[in-house]
């Protein structure tokens, strides 16, 4: 069996490489715009070193907290999901918001650092076309590009953004040695005057407003952007191999990599590129100075080179972050499930196009200067991770009033620490850049907390699957109630089938399982036809539905048939309930000369509307598609007992046909391996119910992407009939919509007949 199982990162430093783009290479472009500030002020020789000392503190202090949040949040949710855990849905909505802009804003200074680094080569760059600088139209060319390739799934980022990555973690150790070679070693000095309400004094002596405390400060605010690379980690925690506890182990080991080298960068490089460069040099970036000053030509030129690779390794980084953000939301039901549906690398690509649009927007709109989006880019990172402070240290003063231990205490005293630092910082840089963009957040949020909370409205919340795995495995063995309640009242016979008809060969594909279906079960045969808005002669339909009727017949089936006219899916669940159908079996992808009869849109609106299970075969020449032996049977389940109400049919077709059973369970990469440990115990006591029925039913446990796995499973097993709920964990996206996104890709794409059944309002 060769069904693919998405591949997943091994260890801590292919995390750093995967995830570390955007933190490793913050010291690229933070220190122009900081030391554009001070120098100008005048006022570097007392405030630098305070400012790159209280960030690399903080820097140290929220990693710390992060390796709480690494170990309670493994789906992918990072901070946004401790969020909501300990403060409720409000919460998370802010800093689910927050985290988007974020991820955004991270995207767009790292592409904008890039082009920078090469207009620094190539100054042709500048200039205008049509009134856009050429390196616009660069920028959003290499934006789409680095979504193209992290669509493809973290492998492959790995292997083309991952030796990027490995390349400026090199680079900037060589740079700490080359500076500790040619300067020695020297550490920023700490001058108790940067957090003095006084000011330097101008040549008549007297002092120059603002005060130091206040240049100290706004550097402090114009430096943090380095720390918003922690957060990516903690969203890729659900992309580690093992456990619970492993993947939280190498997340935080790839983010030590990573934070380390940069603190490192800006302890020892800090002070040369102050001491060595012309902050004031609107030509050629800092970095780019520093590294003409520390190397040799060539070597300089392959830093600009490395520079540029790795800023498109931080877009990636970022991007991946947003991929598996939509899935922690997704999972969580505030996005639909299209927002957070895997494409066939099994990531989430739908928003990353999306940003993909609105990053090339901002640089038509606003250009290509990252000076232009760090305000924005720092203030929303304090107010993530300030949040975040605060839910760990709720979360850490429950578990230490539950049980004290010395070390939960002073794990508890440094989250205070960290939620206090974070919070002022977060104060600082609004009243600092407030007016920079900083006060945009105040309609941005808004529109994604209301964008959340509409979506958690229709989605309902999720089902909370450990407390329904805690009820299902208790005590000996678990029976599905729907099981017992189903057959009680008789409710899975198959005593009357609809199939819907139009004249066309294709329509008829569905006959010949319809016919051995109903053999069967003895059933009855409703034929139906619809006139949508009577624009059919009706002489030759009724001719044709006798033709038909009559062949049936000649079979020994019990068959009439009807000419309706109307709106066509509200048409045959309105004819399906008239007749007390029990099926209605249809061909998908058939033309009506109007519309595509079950082509994605109407089986899918049909599935929506009704109540009664849907038999379909989609139109196509493989023969399976048309006719099938009821043999061997793939139930999907996803361990919701919305899924668990296909099950009475099982009983219904496999005593008919002697059938044998595949219960199949995919899990989705972001359900830790508690869940999972709990599925396979849960899959063996409903085979052994089946089993209990003389029925032959093994189990199948995968992880992967649901729709494509249970697609490639029915292919590889010679499935002959794949039986599923409509929708089960996944829950719905409208009030009256019973349709989940994995099965409607798989009604579209399958190769084998398959079995449908809706759930009502009460069921779900």
């Amino acid at each position: 069996m060769s069904v693919k199982v998405s591949r997943k990162l091994s260890g801590s430093l292919e995390g750093a490489l995967a995830g570390g783009g955007d933190p490793a290479s913050s010291p690229l472009y933070v220190f122009g715009p900081f030391l554009h500030l001070i120098v100008v002020a005048g006022v570097a020789q007392v405030t630098f070193g305070a400012t790159i000392w209280l960030a690399v503190f903080t820097v140290f202090m929220v990693a710390a907290m992060y390796r709480q949040v690494m170990r309670w949040i493994t789906d992918g949710s990072g901070g946004s999901g401790l969020c909501e855990e300990e403060f409720g849905s409000w919460a998370v909505k802010i800093n689910a918001g927050i985290t988007v802009i974020e991820y955004t804003l991270t995207f767009l200074v790292s592409m904008t650092a890039l082009v920078t680094f090469i207009a620094d080569r190539f100054p042709v760059l500048n200039d205008t076309f049509f009134g856009f600088q050429h390196r616009v139209f660069l920028a959003i060319c290499l934006s789409f590009l680095t979504c193209w390739i992290v669509n493809r799934g973290p492998r492959v980022s790995v292997r083309v953004f991952g030796p990027a990555t490995a390349a400026v973690l090199f680079l900037l150790w060589i740079l700490i040695l080359a500076t500790i070679h040619k300067t020695g070693f020297h550490l920023p000095d700490f001058n108790l005057r940067a957090f003095s309400l006084s000011g330097p004094e101008s040549g008549l002596g007297e002092t120059i407003p603002p005060s130091y405390l206040h240049f100290t400060l706004a550097g402090y605010a114009r430096i943090l952007a380095l720390v918003t690379g922690i957060e990516v980690f903690a969203n890729l925690v659900a992309a580690y191999s093992g456990s619970r506890e492993e993947r939280s182990q190498k997340a935080f080991g790839s983010m030590l990599i990573v934070m380390g080298t940069t603190a490192m960068s800006m302890l020892v490089l800090g002070p040369m590129i102050l001491g060595h460069t012309n902050a004031l040099d609107a030509h050629v970036s800092v970095f780019t100075q520093a590294m003409d000053y520390l190397l040799p030509p060539w070597a300089s030129y392959a830093g600009t080179l490395v520079g540029v690779v790795v800023l498109l390794s931080a877009c990636a980084a970022v991007t991946q972050g947003i991929q598996n953000l939509a899935l922690g939301l997704r999972f969580r039901h505030y996005i639909p499930a299209s927002l957070g549906e895997r494409n066939n690398y099994d990531v989430a690509g739908l928003p990353v196009w999306i940003m993909a649009g609105a990053v090339s927007l901002c640089y038509l709109l606003f250009g290509t200067r990252e000076s232009t989006y760090l305000a924005l880019y720092a203030a929303g990172v304090f107010v993530l991770l300030s949040m975040t402070g605060w839910a760990a240290t709720k979360r850490l003063l429950r578990e230490l009033k539950a049980e004290f231990l010395p070390v939960k205490f002073y794990g508890l005293t440094g989250k205070v620490i960290a939620a206090l630092l974070t919070s002022a910082a977060t104060v600082v840089i609004f009243i600092e850049r407030f007016f920079d963009g900083a006060w945009s957040y105040a309609l941005l949020v808004p529109v994604l907390y209301l964008y959340f909370g509409h979506s958690r409205r229709r989605l309902g919340p999720p089902a909370d699957v450990h407390d329904w795995f805690g009820r299902v495995m208790t005590g000996q063995g678990y029976v599905p109630q729907i099981w017992y309640d189903k057959i009680k009242r008789k409710e899975a016979r198959i005593d009357r089938i609809v199939i819907p008809l139009n004249g066309t060969a294709a329509a008829e594909q569905i006959l010949p399982i319809a016919r051995t279906l109903a053999r069967s079960q003895d059933a009855h045969i409703s034929l139906l036809t619809v006139n949508e808005d009577k624009k059919l002669d009706e002489t030759p339909l009724s001719e044709y539905l006798n033709a038909v009727k009559r062949s049936l017949r000649d079979d020994g089936i019990q068959t009439g048939f009807r000419i309706l006219s109307g709106e066509i899916a509200a048409t045959i669940d309105r004819h399906a309930m008239s007749v007390k159908a029990d099926v209605i079996a249809a061909t998908t992808g058939v033309s009506t000369g109007v519309k595509m009869l079950a082509s994605g849109s109407i089986v899918c609106e049909v599935i929506r509307k009704t109540l009664v299970p849907v038999l379909l075969v989609r139109r196509s020449d493989h023969w399976r598609n048309r006719y099938s032996a009821f043999k061997n049977l793939l139930v999907a389940l996803d361990g919701s007992e919305a899924a668990e109400h296909v099950l009475p049919y099982i009983r219904t077709i496999a005593q008919a046909f002697n059938s044998k059973v595949t219960l199949l369970f995919v899990a989705e990469e972001n359900e830790d391996e508690e869940y999972r440990n709990k599925i396979k115990p849960y899959l063996h006591d409903v085979a052994e119910v089946l089993g209990k029925e003389s029925i032959n039913a093994t189990t199948l446990f995968l992880a992967a992407d649901p729709a494509r796995t249970i697609l490639n499973v029915c292919r590889e097993h010679d499935i002959d009939l794949l039986m599923m709920a409509s929708h089960g964990r996944g829950g719905t996206e409208r009030p009256n919509v019973h349709l989940g996104s994995v099965t409607e890709k798989v009604i579209k794409e399958t190769e084998c007949p398959v079995f449908v059944v809706p759930l009502t309002r009460s069921d779900q």
